[in-house]
């Protein structure tokens, strides 16, 4: 993750003006301006670390956006803690030294964030290990939260995921609705195949058997299973697989719709290649972590 990108920093800047962090009112009333802090950021639960990156930003941000913000800061961790390690429950994350007024301003925004990317990144790996040594492998969606989907995305590698993707530039992936507006599964597969760029392979969603015959037929170099039964998605893959020539038996195959950590290996073991799960980014639970502040002494 390049946590100095543009796209990274407007989005942490934003973060920062929304809570409006160089107005704490609380902390300007109440804490002596030349008060120095340590701040120890600590786990209050077993979970997949992600986020870690996005302290010094938000320190050297606030700087940016304060220009009276006096004192150097300083980010200590653990060489064992860093992004995608797991940790257990009481342990520190990082150490953060700096003016205490400018740690508080912060706090809010460093515990969000990374709370959210922990919890993406805590699910991600209960998905993937519910899969081992099957084959398969988790992916992303492009369900995550507006503005944020770098940072979504990041936590799902994180937690050992793999991301399908980025944007709807990132690939062909012709699903129902591109079927019933365009004229059908074979009119629209055909005229995919002849303008896409060289490179690009064009991979379509299908949900019944027929549609499969259809997308087989058609030339269809990826298939997304959607919305399938274990069952129905074992039938699916043995029907690809006994394609004749060669290439058709090797056209990767995704799973994908309500799947859960219950029903995951299932799929799995109906032999898909990738399996997809839109709930890595859109409904996780947010890692339980909090921030310890004391004055630093001298």
């Amino acid at each position: 993750m390049d946590w100095k990108s543009r796209r990274i920093q407007t989005i942490l800047e934003a973060a920062l003006i929304e809570d409006k962090a160089t107005s704490d009112i609380t902390s300007a009333l109440t804490i002596d301006p030349s008060m120095r802090a340590a701040a120890t950021i600590l786990a209050k639960q077993d979970c997949v670390v992600s986020g870690l990156g996005c302290i010094p930003q938000f320190l050297t941000l606030f700087a940016k956006l304060d220009p009276k913000t006096t004192g150097r800061f300083e980010v200590i961790s653990h060489p064992e803690i860093f992004d995608g390690v797991h940790v257990r429950k009481g342990q520190a994350l990082a150490v953060i030294r700096h003016n205490a007024r400018v740690i508080l301003a912060c706090e809010r925004v460093i515990l969000n964030l990374m709370q959210r990317m922990s919890g993406i990144a805590t699910l991600t790996n209960q998905y993937v290990k519910a899969i081992e040594g099957t084959g398969a492998k988790v992916l992303d969606t492009r369900k995550t939260v507006p503005g944020l989907r770098t940072l979504d995305k990041y936590a799902v590698l994180c937690g050992g995921g793999h991301n399908h993707r980025l944007d709807l530039a990132d690939g062909i992936l012709i699903k129902n609705n591109h079927i019933s507006l365009g004229g059908g599964l074979s009119a629209v597969l055909e005229r995919a195949l002849q303008k896409r760029k060289v490179g690009q392979v064009v991979q379509v969603e299908v949900r019944s058997p027929e549609e499969l015959e259809a997308a087989l037929k058609g030339g269809a170099e990826s298939l997304l299973l959607d919305n399938m039964t274990p069952a129905q998605t074992k039938k699916a893959v043995a029907t690809v697989r006994a394609r004749t020539p060669k290439s058709a038996a090797n056209i990767p195959i995704e799973s994908s719709g309500g799947i859960t950590l219950e029903t995951i290996r299932k799929y799995a073991l109906a032999g898909v290649d990738y399996i997809s799960v839109g709930a890595l980014t859109h409904s996780p639970a947010a890692v339980d972590l909090s921030m310890k502040i004391t004055a630093e002494l001298y």
